[in-house]
């Protein structure tokens, strides 16, 4: 006890088997056995009615087959939401049995790195890298779930194809099925996303020979391989950083969202938190390696600007102010000043290369422009409905821009607040709250974007104290999806109804865990200060 174990290195060809022994050890676990029949249920109800695109090729299938009809709307519904509810079960179920804890953030031994490396598991002999390659099998050839933004990804893509800028046209100015496929809202609506996300999906529609269904399914490999950075790396990160290995690989690496939107959604949120976490990493390894990951920063602000956020906390990870005394204020500054400069210059590359440029700048105002859970915009509806009732509609039409302005200036201060206090000495604390204002303070809020931040918490001091809120705020995003599809297919009931069976499942996960949660764990060792051991 309070030794380090020592681990002789082993060859490649042992490293792969060992990687398979861990993939098929996950086959044999139950509990991820119930999430894989899950995401086999959200599966099979993306390709009913419930769910599919008005101009999907499945529909000639399902005529075909005679699935056609309110009846198998329902059916899909009722088929997603039990998958939801498995997928939840089995993340619960795969908690380890305590709370996460910081390990020290002192330099270790390479023995001990070398140790950590093969074991970032969750539970003994599973590893998350393995369980999410079981629970998102399902989702690789199927259409995109619970959002259709893929489909518009195909079409900015299909643009491209064609000599067009998305930031300058609009998936509906080439009329065909690459538009139909696009949700309404967006159908005349220029990008905010970065030119090498546009890049990307470029890319794909060129090497699917212009399909337009196959566009948008093959818009997951880009987030695949966001997710494979962030199943491989997390725990990593959190290890070196002196925190819970055990709690990042299960709240971040096997997290829900992560699965239904990242792998299930397609979503270029992914590709972009991939090459955020890879950056973290880089930037753990040596005193200026903070320089490796300015340059996946800038990287990952090519497809979605808010990560150029990280970059001015990457030197901090390794060299934290010690005080605001001039002679470690201006030190840090300058490596501060110098991270955000290479991000920059690789975004402004990246552009310059692309032929794309900045026209992003100008569509920045569009994903508010539909109403969504985002705190203030909802504040802002309830306003704007108690002036209707008093007549005031001229007042009430220009109530949400204003909240949905307010919140973007809260966000801010919060920001400037977080850079003061947090930035100098917890930057991995000052990123993972602050994107967790940026989404929270946007005018649009959807569960990917509550994400980029959730990642993060495992990785901050004392996450013990957010552990609750976290997983409630999980249960409930996935809780609103839900609904929101249930309402749409005209089954409301089986929505409510599936929040309510998640509600109490929670509780009841709460109060296992304070009677002693008896799942096994992989022992954590750690040093024992002076303290400790007297």
């Amino acid at each position: 006890i309070g030794r380090w174990p020592v681990k002789q290195p082993v060859g490649w060809r042992r490293r792969i088997q060992l990687k398979w022994v861990a993939y098929l050890r996950a086959w044999r676990s139950r509990s991820v056995l119930e999430g894989l029949v899950g995401t086999i249920l959200i599966t099979a109800g993306s390709l009913t009615p419930a769910y599919l695109p008005l101009n999907s090729p499945w529909w000639s299938r399902l005529d075909e087959a005679g699935l056609r009809g309110s009846t198998w709307r329902i059916v899909g519904t009722l088929l997603v939401l039990v998958g939801v509810g498995l997928l939840v079960d089995s993340w619960l179920r795969l908690r380890p049995g305590r709370e996460p804890r910081d390990l020290g953030a002192e330099p270790l031994p390479k023995h001990v790195r070398r140790y950590f490396k093969h074991r970032p598991g969750i539970r003994a002999g599973l590893r998350p890298w393995a369980v999410l390659g079981v629970w998102g099998l399902p989702f690789l050839l199927a259409p995109p779930i619970f959002s259709h933004d893929a489909y518009s990804y195909a079409a900015q893509g299909w643009l491209l194809e064609n000599d067009g800028s998305p930031y300058e046209g609009y998936p509906g100015l080439l009329p065909g099925a690459c538009a139909d496929q696009v949700a309404q809202e967006w159908r005349y609506t220029k990008t905010p996303y970065g030119p090498l996300a546009l890049a990307v999906q470029h890319l794909i529609v060129h090497l699917t020979g212009d399909n337009p269904y196959w566009s948008a399914v093959f818009m997951r490999i880009p987030a695949v391989l966001g997710v494979i950075a962030i199943g491989l790396l997390m725990s990593r990160v959190a290890r070196r950083v002196g925190r819970d290995p055990h709690f990042a690989a299960w709240f971040s690496t096997l997290n829900p969202i992560l699965v239904v939107d990242f792998i299930g959604g397609a979503h270029n949120d992914s590709l972009m938190m991939g090459l955020v976490v890879i950056g973290l990493w880089l930037a753990c390894m040596t005193s200026w390696s903070w320089l490796l990951g300015a340059v996946l920063v800038g990287a990952a602000a090519a497809v979605k600007q808010p990560a150029l956020m990280v970059a001015v906390a990457l030197p901090f990870i390794r060299h934290p102010m010690e005080s605001w005394h001039p002679r470690h204020l201006f030190p840090a500054l300058g490596r501060a000043v110098w991270s955000l400069a290479v991000s920059v210059a690789v975004f402004a590359g990246i552009s310059w290369a692309s032929g794309l440029g900045f026209g992003w700048y100008h569509a920045v105002d569009v994903p508010g422009m539909v109403l969504t859970v985002s705190p203030f915009p909802l504040v802002g509806m309830g306003v704007r409905m108690i002036l209707g009732l008093f007549g005031a509609h001229q007042a009430a039409a220009a109530v949400i821009p204003i909240a949905q302005a307010i919140g973007v200036l809260v966000g801010a201060a919060l920001l400037v607040v977080m850079a003061i206090r947090l930035l100098p000495r917890k930057p991995l604390s000052f990123l993972a709250l602050g994107f967790l204002a940026v989404a929270l303070c946007a005018p649009a809020l959807h569960s990917w974007y509550v994400l980029w931040g959730a990642l993060l918490l495992p990785l901050i001091d004392k996450a013990a104290r957010y552990v609750r809120p976290a997983v409630w705020t999980t249960v409930i995003l996935l809780s609103f999806d839900a609904v929101n599809l249930s309402w749409r297919n005209s089954a409301v009931a089986l929505g409510v109804a599936l929040v309510l069976v998640l509600a109490a499942r929670l509780v009841w996960h709460e109060r296992s865990l304070g009677q002693g949660w008896t799942h096994k764990d992989v022992h954590v060792p750690h040093r024992h200060t002076a303290h400790e051991q007297s």
